[in-house]
């Protein structure tokens, strides 16, 4: 899989949302490869979209294509301080994204031990089956990691009332040691909270 994450800010988010469901309704059928999207606009305005494609060739045929281009260029001028950056280290969880999520919360942070990391990879089995048995309001899961040494984690939940709640459950002592071994080698950033997600 490959996935190209957009970022940026936005003062019109209606505006920018025409666009992106005028690209799903005509831009779409012609996306060769596209698996589809996770995207949406912050209270405070920040804009986030994470693009999953089949292979970087399928993303690169996409971008190409002259109606895909003079589509961004309309969209561009609902956005300022727009950024790209493109993985194919891509590790789901849970199933990967998930369009029944009413909520969506995407963390943004960097590697601070790059072996610690791998290793930690290797035991996402584990920390899978205990997000089931203790989060059962996580309902999806990609975690992007980009060359730079940074990462983009694209949370999705029931619903934000459910994640709130579940940021306060207690959990048994091995699951917090876990969470706590991923906190301390990817510690996160920053936030952005999609209360009305684009799902796609």
């Amino acid at each position: 899989m490959f996935i190209q994450v957009i970022t940026g800010t936005t003062s019109d988010r209606e505006g920018l949302q025409r666009q992106a469901e005028r690209w799903e309704q005509e831009l779409r059928p012609g996306a060769t490869g596209f698996l589809g999207s996770t995207g949406g606009v912050t209270d405070d305005g920040r804009f986030i979209l994470a693009a999953r494609f089949e292979s970087e060739d399928a993303a690169r045929r996409n971008s190409a294509r002259e109606d895909q281009g003079a589509w961004w260029a309309e969209t561009e001028k609902y956005l300022d301080n727009v950024e790209f950056i493109d993985s194919t280290e891509v590790l789901p969880m849970l199933g990967g994204g998930s369009n029944d999520a009413g909520f969506v919360q995407v963390m943004r942070g960097r590697i601070t031990n790059r072996d610690k990391a791998a290793q930690l990879i290797t035991r996402m089995g584990d920390f899978e089956a205990l997000m089931r048995q203790h989060r059962p309001e996580v309902i999806g899961d990609l975690t992007v990691l980009h060359a730079d040494g940074t990462y983009t984690d694209v949370v999705y939940f029931t619903s934000e009332a459910e994640a709130r709640q579940g940021e306060k459950r207690p959990m048994p002592a091995e699951a917090e040691a876990m969470v706590g071994e991923f906190m301390a080698t990817m510690p996160v950033d920053e936030f952005l909270d999609l209360r009305e997600p684009w799902l796609r």
